[in-house]
């Protein structure tokens, strides 16, 4: 039996930017399913004043503007309401832990995800010492805000819960399983000004087609990402 559908609320100042994703692809047919659901905050109805500004002056001067701890914190009080299963408030942010396939398990069994989407020079430190939970990032640059991060993590997680994709075999054979990069896959016709489909894909042979996809799955990650198979070593 499925767990409880998982939860993700988003805390932002562009509620607008997370309308594609309820239309296409795997999320929309997750929400269909009722296996995840997505709540959009938006922080400037958290503001503590009449003009729902969020962000003011760094203390100590220098460049850019700051998210304030106040409309933060009353967002996050606002995305726990009525909520009993624990929650884990994540920050965005370039300092934080890169993001890898492996990490997906972690986030599937979480039932309460809460994504701060930072904007301008960050967030007041007094809410991430606070109030966060775990510091997360998609990789070593700088975006202009939370809201694309927040997308990949969703989108990431949501397509590893059981159920979610028609066939559980695309999940076992993608890249990134087992520190490998998939193999190369063929498609329709077999020859194109003539690159030829490798003929063991055509034989028929299952034994011989898997051991064909290991090698060249190996020849990959070699290729491309011998990084990994160093990871793979050291795990041993």
């Amino acid at each position: 039996m499925r767990k409880k559908m998982i939860q993700f609320s988003i805390i932002t100042i562009f509620p607008n930017m997370f309308n594609p994703i309820f239309k296409y692809g795997i999320i929309r047919q997750a929400i269909k399913k009722k296996i995840i659901n997505i709540k959009i905050l938006n922080l400037r109805d958290f503001s503590i004043n009449k003009r729902k500004t969020v962000d003011d002056k760094i203390y100590g001067g220098g460049p850019g503007m700051l998210i304030m701890f106040l409309p933060l914190f009353k967002a996050v009080i606002n995305a726990k309401k009525n909520y009993k299963e624990k929650s884990i408030v994540i920050y965005l942010s370039p300092q934080g832990k890169v993001l890898k396939h492996n990490h997906i398990k972690y986030f599937i069994k979480k039932k309460h995800l809460i994504f701060i989407c930072g904007r301008y020079k960050g967030i007041d430190e007094r809410f991430i010492q606070t109030q966060v939970d775990e510091e997360w990032s998609i990789g070593d640059f700088v975006l202009t805000g939370g809201e694309l991060p927040a997308m990949i993590f969703i989108d990431a997680i949501t397509r590893s819960i059981p159920g979610v994709l028609n066939n559980k075999h695309s999940l076992i054979e993608e890249s990134f399983n087992n520190d490998l990069l998939d193999c190369p896959n063929y498609t329709r016709p077999k020859n194109i000004a003539n690159h030829i489909v490798p003929s063991i894909l055509l034989s028929g042979n299952h034994k011989k087609i898997k051991e064909w996809r290991l090698k060249h799955s190996l020849k990959n990650t070699l290729l491309k990402r011998p990084d990994l198979l160093k990871n793979k070593k050291n795990k041993k």
